[in-house]
């Protein structure tokens, strides 16, 4: 187990196998941990797929309940603080430029990391990415006020649950619309290649994951469904393991 620092923030993080530099984001929305790449939620262990070829990093997420990294709640920046974690854990690592993997809100953190950072990230896959459905705007405000805000007040009485409301809104309500971290603009002029792979639950539409792949000029797409029956699931891993070794640079 190893931390990372920074000012107020501290972010616990782990590194498996060797190769070029993997980030790994798991599902879990504001509750995302590193245990949750090997969990029953996940529908897969990308560690365990990818560590025999790539140095596959880790790492909870800022103030997530079951994890073990901690910081101050930015209010006005929040999708951005998390963001500053994901480049900062990168730039401690000595690491320029990496490939991201992620899941659920990995989805948004990606889109912000080829926002900040188009020059870093080489590659990226999204697996039933997060989105926001027109029919259900608040959906993941009421999941994070009821399932992530009390338990963080409960441990961190710095934090208040007006707080945790002028969190949520910035992130979920202030533009609560298709990806929530860029604009289908920038998707439409991003030339990084990115595989999507689309659910279809209320916090994954499978409508916005195909409208980003379709928008994205160098966006690829997994068959659908890939997670049922679960025998297709292999084949989803030997799909994102062909397009992370296209994408990878030759140097590596």
């Amino acid at each position: 187990m190893s931390f990372y620092e920074r000012g107020p923030v501290r972010i616990r993080y782990e590194e498996t196998g060797s190769g070029f530099p993997l980030l790994l984001i798991a599902g879990g929305g504001l509750n995302s941990t590193i245990a949750g790449l090997s969990g029953p939620s996940s529908p897969f262990n990308p560690i365990e797929e990818f560590k025999a070829e790539y140095r596959c990093i880790a790492s909870d997420l800022r103030n997530a309940n079951a994890g073990q990294s901690s910081g101050p709640l930015e209010v006005d920046r929040p999708w951005d603080a998390y963001t500053d974690d994901h480049l900062g854990l990168m730039d401690h690592l000595g690491i320029g430029k990496f490939m991201v993997l992620g899941f659920c809100i990995g989805g948004p953190f990606i889109w912000n990391l080829l926002r900040r950072a188009p020059d870093r990230v080489v590659a990226a896959v999204l697996a039933q990415p997060s989105g926001s459905r027109p029919e259900m705007r608040d959906l993941f405000y009421d999941n994070n006020m009821k399932g992530w805000g009390p338990e963080l007040v409960k441990r961190r009485p710095d934090v208040t649950m007006e707080t945790v409301d002028k969190f949520l809104t910035k992130m979920y309500r202030t533009n609560p619309d298709f990806v929530f971290t860029v604009t289908r603009d920038f998707v439409r002029n991003c030339q990084t290649p990115v595989l999507i792979l689309p659910d279809d639950i209320p916090a994954h539409p499978y409508a916005v994951a195909m409208e980003a792949a379709m928008l994205a000029p160098n966006a690829e797409v997994s068959m659908f469904p890939w997670k049922e029956p679960k025998e297709r699931i292999p084949l989803a891993i030997r799909q994102i393991r062909s397009f992370l070794r296209a994408h990878r640079p030759v140097a590596a």
